[in-house]
């Protein structure tokens, strides 16, 4: 009696120790299965707590879901019954879909808002041969294709220019999908869990984040470490304006994860439309100048002076230190959101290439020549 009553005060102490992240994991005699638990360590757009019959997802602030198994299972209050995995959802977003094609889940998107800037094949044939149909755009929508693609769930994410109402009227689930928020970009990663438990790949979800997390902290330790750290900045004029993302912004961690300096250092997370001579001001005398466009031919500082004549004055414009990405010839918005150990590893290439191996190849940003 004695050595049970000590086994249950340790137990109880180690529950009581264990943090925040751990989640419980029942066990049930009807089933020899074990739920797979998700630990959310970086997004912050949505928290899981799991048992063996319910798993209780919260989005955002205003947003619950009960996933389950069964539809006779009884959910909490103010909880969403889904029913995984999922068999059929719309993509709102090429993030969205990154999560998706890194598990290996196209069979489950039957929507897209469209195709621009989109270079996966599995996902072109699918659209060609009307397994996936296009939606239009946010704003915008085919309420008849929406219906036609008979999804069980929708990933929206929520913006300026919205367009779910009508959607909302089909009486379909709509699941805001908020990794665009995140400001880590392991944190973004990180979505993959998310929808990882509604098609029933968590344990796929838990092995290919735990990959993507080992690689980028690894080589964001290597570069802190570097004896110098280059200042950077980003952007280009259009409009009359410069739009420079903030100092807080998902884009910024990652080049000072590269080990550099984003030369803006404020509490902004998205960002602020500044004239040019603000803008000079701050990166006149930065090492390099990160450009990500769409340029219809080969970008060049030819094209980057003609854009802008006053281009040629930034130090970087001169010292031909220009780190450039074309979305024409990338899949960046398509795949790199759930790459940011990729997009690192291009950085401190550039910042540090005595940290990478002699012969590496970048995937999305290279020097422009």
């Amino acid at each position: 009696m004695k050595k049970l009553v000590l086994f249950l005060a340790i137990a109880a102490l180690l529950c009581a120790c264990s943090g925040k992240n751990v989640k419980v994991q029942e066990t049930n005699a009807a089933t020899s299965n074990s739920i797979v638990t998700i630990d959310v360590k970086y997004a912050t757009g949505f928290s899981v707590r799991d048992s063996v019959d319910i798993r209780l997802v919260d989005v955002g602030k205003h947003d619950h879901f009960a996933l389950v198994h069964s539809d006779d299972t009884e959910v909490p209050n103010g909880y969403t019954k889904v029913r995984v995995p999922i068999k059929s959802t719309i993509c709102m977003t090429s993030l969205q879909l990154s999560n998706f094609t890194i598990l290996d889940g196209h069979d489950v998107v039957k929507g897209l808002t469209g195709t621009k800037n989109l270079f996966n094949k599995d996902i072109l044939t699918r659209v060609k041969d009307g397994r996936i149909v296009k939606i239009g755009m946010e704003g915008n929508f085919d309420t008849e294709l929406v219906l036609a693609a008979n999804p069980d769930v929708i990933f929206i994410s929520p913006s300026k220019r919205g367009g779910y109402d009508a959607i909302k009227e089909t009486g379909i689930t709509l699941v805001p999908h908020l990794g665009y928020q995140e400001l880590n970009p392991l944190g973004q990663a990180e979505w993959i869990k998310f929808v990882g438990m509604f098609i029933g790949k968590e344990r796929e979800a838990n092995e290919v984040f735990a990959g993507i997390e080992n690689r980028y902290c690894d080589l964001k330790e290597k570069a802190s470490k570097a004896e110098t750290h280059p200042t950077v900045f980003s952007g280009e004029m259009h409009y009359g304006n410069w739009h420079a993302v903030g100092g807080k912004n998902y884009l910024a961690q990652i080049f000072r994860d590269a080990g550099a300096e984003y030369v803006i250092n404020d509490d902004e997370t998205a960002g602020e439309d500044l004239e040019f001579e603000k803008m000079y001001a701050l990166a006149a005398k930065a090492d390099y100048w990160r450009i990500l466009n769409s340029f219809p031919d080969e970008f060049s500082y030819e094209a980057l002076k003609a854009s802008e004549p006053r281009n040629e004055l930034f130090k970087a414009f001169k010292e031909k230190k220009v780190i450039y990405c074309n979305m024409k010839q990338q899949p960046y918005y398509e795949i790199s959101p759930v790459q940011p150990d990729v997009l690192l590893k291009d950085f401190v290439a550039i910042f540090h290439p005595k940290l990478v191996e002699p012969d590496y190849q970048p995937t999305y940003y290279k020097l422009l020549k």
